[in-house]
């Protein structure tokens, strides 16, 4: 996996503020004010990074509008900000160029492309970062464009992570809810990649989309209950609920002896029932916050790469129109990644 060295341009070198986008309060899409903040300083230990792409996440829409699952609400304004977000700039990954190091960092030089993780520190949705160089920060593949790079991580470590927490193993049959969203799209691809055979349940205009990614099958969601309890309803070994629809009471007759579920948007009685559901019956329902690897991260860059791993856009946006690119997110129709470029 060959990474790129990019020119930097001189104007990123001189400047005194960048320009952001900030959430000062909750709210629908037009909160979201362009403006120009101070420049982030460099630390020891750090990378200057100018950003060229990010994405709008189904994680900064509903930090935004303060729609999380149910219990969830006093959880958010605990941890973010009451009245609204304490950190302003929203985004949790991007793509870019290297300008500066600080001082102790060799891993990366001046003109390295990178992508690069923020997770719940936020911030991407800046003209310019400054992370840890030891965080989640890899080098971009030469070949991967940037749109690709700037939404590779979301939806590719979300799957990475509840796929290893389901020890999926070849030949199981894995039911994908939410098949064509960034992490359904992820997941489908990534299961069918360890041998399982995958069926995705999406819309009918999404079947022919989650089918390349490699779903043997699909089910129409609006045509057919893919849950029903009938004699010849199939059972899963696994059922990836990447829609927050399908909890345990759903689908529970539906999963094989010794059947996982995952819930990656998920409630908060669900998230502490998680560990007691299932028992009885064999089963298991995993539920909680991802864990985003670097190594998980190295292995998606290497297969997108070698053209073995897709990064699906549904969208790209200016980062004047970011208000357009949350109103998409909001729709709940959008296939894959909403990318939005900064530089």
């Amino acid at each position: 996996m060959n990474a790129q060295l990019t020119s930097i341009p001189a104007s990123a070198l001189t400047q005194t503020t960048i320009r952001v986008a900030r959430v000062p309060h909750y709210g629908p899409p037009n909160v979201i004010v362009l403006g120009r903040a101070p420049r982030p300083a460099l630390r020891p230990g750090t990378v200057r990074v100018l950003v060229e792409a990010t994405t709008v996440t189904i994680g900064d829409a509903r930090i935004r509008g303060a729609r999380l699952p149910r219990g969830f609400g006093a959880v958010l304004r605990l941890a973010f900000g009451w009245s609204g977000p304490r950190q302003q700039v929203l985004g949790t990954e991007l793509t870019g160029i290297v300008t500066d190091v600080g001082d102790g960092v060799t891993a990366f030089r001046a003109g390295d492309a990178v992508i690069a993780v923020t997770g719940t520190k936020l911030g991407a949705h800046a003209e310019e970062v400054v992370l840890p160089a030891d965080g989640l920060i890899v080098p971009r593949p030469s070949g991967l464009d940037v749109k690709a790079a700037a939404a590779i991580a979301f939806g590719g470590l979300t799957a990475s992570h509840y796929l290893d927490r389901c020890e999926v193993k070849p030949g199981e049959r894995v039911l994908v809810v939410g098949a064509s969203g960034a992490v359904g799209l992820a997941v489908v691809q990534l299961a069918k990649r360890r041998g399982a055979v995958v069926t995705g349940v999406c819309s009918a205009e999404n079947a022919a989309l989650v089918e390349r990614m490699g779903a043997a099958h699909t089910i129409d969601y609006r045509a057919q209950d893919p849950f029903a309890d009938s004699a010849d309803s199939p059972q899963w070994d696994v059922i990836v609920d990447a829609a927050g629809t399908a909890p345990y009471s759903v689908c529970r007759r539906r999963l094989a002896p010794g059947g996982r579920l995952a819930r990656v948007l998920c409630d908060l009685p669900g998230l502490l029932l998680a560990p007691l559901q299932g028992r009885l019956s064999g089963h298991r329902v995993i539920a909680g916050v991802t864990v985003e690897r670097k190594e998980a991260l190295l292995d998606l860059c290497a297969l997108a790469a070698r053209g073995d791993y897709e990064v699906v856009i549904d969208s790209v946006y200016s980062m004047d129109a970011i208000a357009e690119a949350h109103a998409r997110v909001d729709s709940g129709r959008k296939r894959g990644n909403v990318v939005v470029l900064v530089g």
